[in-house]
């Protein structure tokens, strides 16, 4: 089979029985994206050279019969959300345009811990500000099964990077969808893990009470390997769950769902979705079913009070303004004969939330009324 079109689960296998070597499999990758990514754009910018060097490394290390771990060896693309030593890190905005972090975010350096070969970094909108990857001061990415289509947002980069076949696992953020939405939309697995469950130290911060780190993949399983890998309790991050992570990979493998309880939203099943998505959520139901689970319908009228378009956005938008509003609509101003400051989508966003972030007593009543509704 082609190194590309494996999962990571396989490569991990092949690595391990030294079928295949690290260098090999990063090369096919590297080569892929350079046959690719013109066209998908899902790379803002690629570690080719520091790639190989990762890979070199890991070969010698296992050589030497060092015991590694399942993702030594194995490619990996990163948002550019996160900073990375020595790496460009731009959050897709000419705001941070050529710099270069001094420390990696803990998950990089988690990444780097496991021997995973770190591609380079992935388009996004900018500062996470948007769903599509049309908001990128660098370019949109495109969605890989047809480039007249977006791949979803804000980790765009990353779920075009899994989907066109450029990097088996790539790691996003998730404030409000910006993971599972990209996922769906690219036809691959994305989850965003509970709060806290991954740390957000050397995340460049959307809306610090909401982003979340997580993995996509092409498979259940890879992204299951992705999380352990990158997740559990981190010091740096005041928000981080000081507790074990759950044993996802194993449950991966089994694949059990026999006696577990599955709520089906009605409200989930409303107005305004495809014929061709509502199918293929009957079939899953279905599936779980087949397999032994007990499927409840479950109403849930004051989910409409959470959607993107209500609670959510207004809970983002003080973190949203405060981060990013320190001069009137983002500011901006010229660097080098260049202008550098927010685009018009983030800057139009900015001047509409600084209202709604001067009303903190808003934002508790929602919290509360959420809180009470879903218990």
């Amino acid at each position: 089979m082609e190194l590309t079109r494996m999962t990571a689960a396989e490569l991990s296998a092949a690595l391990e029985s030294k079928e295949v070597s690290a260098t090999e499999v990063t090369q096919a990758h590297l080569d892929r994206i350079a046959a690719v990514d013109d066209r998908v754009h899902a790379f803002l910018h690629v570690a080719a050279d520091r790639a190989l060097a990762q890979a070199r490394d890991i070969d010698d290390r296992r050589g030497a019969g060092e015991d590694l771990g399942p993702l030594a060896g194995v490619p990996v693309a990163v948002k550019d959300v996160f900073t990375t030593k020595g790496l460009p890190t731009t959050c897709g905005s000419r705001i941070l345009d050529n710099w270069h972090p001094p420390y990696d975010a803990t998950i990089v350096q988690r990444l780097k811990q496991a021997g995973a070969i770190i591609l380079g970094k992935t388009n996004m909108d900018e500062f996470a500000m948007g769903s599509s990857t049309e908001n990128s001061a660098f370019g949109a990415s495109h969605n890989p099964w047809d480039l007249a289509r977006v791949p979803g947002g804000s980790s765009g980069g990353s779920s075009a990077a899994v989907a066109a076949y450029e990097a088996p696992l790539a790691i996003g953020t998730d404030t409000g969808g910006s993971i599972r939405q990209p996922a769906a939309v690219c036809g691959i697995v994305g989850t965003k893990p509970t709060y806290g469950g991954s740390s957000r130290y050397g995340v460049v911060a959307f809306a610090s009470s909401l982003d979340t780190p997580g993995p996509l993949a092409r498979t259940v399983l890879d992204a299951a390997l992705l999380h352990e890998a990158m997740s559990g309790y981190d010091p740096m991050d005041s928000t981080s769950i000081d507790a074990p992570v759950p044993p996802v990979v194993a449950a991966a493998r089994e694949a059990d769902v026999s006696g577990m309880r599955i709520g089906v939203v009605t409200e989930f099943r409303g107005d305004g979705y495809q014929p061709g998505v509502l199918a293929r959520f009957a079939e899953a139901v279905e599936l779980l079913e087949s397999l032994g689970a007990k499927v409840t319908e479950v109403s849930c009228p004051h989910f409409k009070y959470a959607l993107p378009d209500r609670a959510q956005r207004v809970l983002v938008q003080p973190g949203q303004v405060r981060r990013h509003a320190v001069r009137p609509a983002g500011g901006r101003r010229r660097h080098q004969g260049r202008r550098r400051g927010h685009g018009a989508d983030p800057r139009a966003g900015l001047r509409r939330r600084g209202q709604a972030a001067r009303h903190p007593r808003h934002l508790r009543a929602v919290q509360r009324l959420l809180r009470r509704l879903l218990r």
